[in-house]
């Protein structure tokens, strides 16, 4: 009986470090629900400036794709999960790494986003701190909502908007190429 009990923790143990990715010092889940939809972790990657970890990124689908350009276009739920690693990330250079993301995700062709794009970034009020968390989802139908350790703070409305967002991470002028590539699973 003590070895049937030893075997079956064994397997739990192991079963629980599958369901997790781990990335730097931070764990990701591999599976997320939003809008009552299971999403699988696509990559995961670090943030990196100045060799120090400023962030773990993961990408979460209905589905696995490497594909960058049909990950944005789609009309489905997903989201980006970012575990904040340092204490270098302050709330002031998220949103100005978010607004400087937008310009580059739209070729500095921000005019129909500007509004909601202050919106976005005005959810992030209080300051980031090591070990926080935030999700970052588009639900069809709702829009890009934005949660802070589980929490919703906001969300902002239009496919437009969710691609220029996730873009930020997937598109041509990432915010960092590896962590793109790592999000990917390339």
């Amino acid at each position: 009986m003590k070895k049937l009990n030893l075997l079956f923790i064994l397997l739990v143990i192991t079963t629980a470090m599958h369901a997790q990715t781990k990335v730097g010092d931070a764990i990701l889940p591999n599976q997320v629900t939003f809008n009552e939809e299971n999403l699988v972790i696509n990559g995961a990657g670090l943030r990196e400036k100045f060799f120090f970890d400023i962030y773990a990124g993961g990408l979460y689908l209905q589905k696995k794709s490497s594909n960058a350009s049909d990950i944005a276009q789609a009309d489905e739920t997903m989201a980006i999960k970012l575990h904040i690693l340092s204490g270098m990330m302050s709330r002031s250079k998220m949103v100005s790494a978010l607004k400087e993301g937008f310009e580059k995700s739209t070729n500095n062709n921000t005019a129909s986003l500007d509004k909601r794009i202050n919106m976005f970034v005005g959810f992030i009020k209080e300051e980031i701190e090591e070990g926080q968390i935030y999700d970052i989802v588009y639900v069809k139908g709702k829009g890009s909502i934005i949660y802070k350790d589980g929490v919703e703070k906001g969300y902002v409305e239009g496919l437009d908007f969710k691609k220029a967002l996730f873009n930020i991470w997937i598109g041509n002028k990432p915010a960092d190429k590896g962590l793109k590539n790592e999000m990917l699973g390339s």
